[in-house]
């Protein structure tokens, strides 16, 4: 099965751009942006928690250490998120990594862009062989 997703394009330089998809997270809308050179799908730190129920709290220290561009090691926290809806995709108990993007989302601000909940890395992309479609500005993911 193959599910489409409506990509929209945010300008951040005068000739670059990040792509983002919006998502259902426990059910919640949640803004996610494309990342094919990211190994992991991320989601950040304090805007995760208003996906979460009140309570939560059952975060665990990831003990490998991530690493991006232009970055040493980086200290990421990991839990199960319940449920991930990409379009038609269902992912149920799924582990994700919690990073601070607040760097990111301070940007955007600047640029009047949406507040970004996380990223979409190479781990879902790969596994559900996307395929951008730039001209038709969707994201199509396929699925069993």
């Amino acid at each position: 099965m193959i599910t489409t997703i409506p990509l929209q394009i945010l300008p951040i330089e005068k000739d670059g751009f990040h792509l983002m998809i919006v998502v259902k997270i426990n059910r919640k809308k949640a803004n996610l942006i494309i990342d094919t050179g990211a190994s992991r799908t991320v989601f950040d730190e304090d805007l995760i928690k208003k996906f979460l129920p009140d309570n939560y709290n059952d975060f665990e220290i990831n003990e490998e250490l991530s690493t991006g561009l232009g970055t040493n090691s980086i200290r990421s926290q990991a839990f199960e998120l319940k449920s991930l809806k990409l379009g038609d995709l269902k992912i149920k108990n799924y582990m994700a990594v919690i990073l601070d993007l607040a760097n990111i989302n301070q940007s955007y601000s600047m640029l009047n862009l949406p507040e970004i909940h996380g990223v979409i890395g190479g781990d879902l992309l790969k596994k559900h062989k996307a395929v951008i479609q730039y001209k038709n500005k969707i994201l199509k993911l396929y699925y069993q």
